[in-house]
């Protein structure tokens, strides 16, 4: 369930900052289908999440993408923030669709990290969202 109104999104367990919610019920099409959804919001869209796993979320993206430059910017900006004891979200959708490895199921350095883990070649963006979302649960 998501509230979405005045430029805001208040959208409980399903997108983090630089994450996504476990699937407890349901299954990896239902989410990815909802995160697809979400990712259509436009961009300056702010984006309110249940839980501040923002740093966590962070160190996992960077394994997906070590090159990833903005990723790289975001981790700086939330290091700095939590240093002013101020919060890191919310986050904005631009900000999530070029950071969040569960936004980016597209693109190809996620798609090819995601079929390294899985030891084959993921069919679609939903495979490569199960796969990541599989990872990230299994991850410490």
């Amino acid at each position: 369930m998501a509230y979405y109104g005045q430029g805001a999104l208040f959208c409980g367990d399903t997108v983090f900052s630089v994450g996504c919610g476990r699937l407890f019920e349901g299954v990896p099409m239902e989410m990815y289908r909802s995160l697809k959804k979400i990712a259509a919001l436009p961009p300056e869209t702010l984006l309110y999440c249940a839980h501040e796993y923002t740093l966590d979320n962070i160190r996992f993206a960077r394994q997906v993408e070590p090159a990833n430059l903005d990723l790289a910017r975001r981790e700086q900006e939330a290091f700095e923030r939590i240093d002013q004891d101020l919060p890191t979200v919310p986050s904005t959708l631009a900000g999530e669709g070029a950071t969040n490895p569960f936004l980016r199921c597209h693109i190809p350095q996620v798609i090819r990290v995601a079929e390294d883990y899985a030891g084959r070649k993921l069919a679609d963006p939903v495979e490569v969202f199960a796969t990541i979302r599989h990872w990230k649960d299994d991850w410490l």
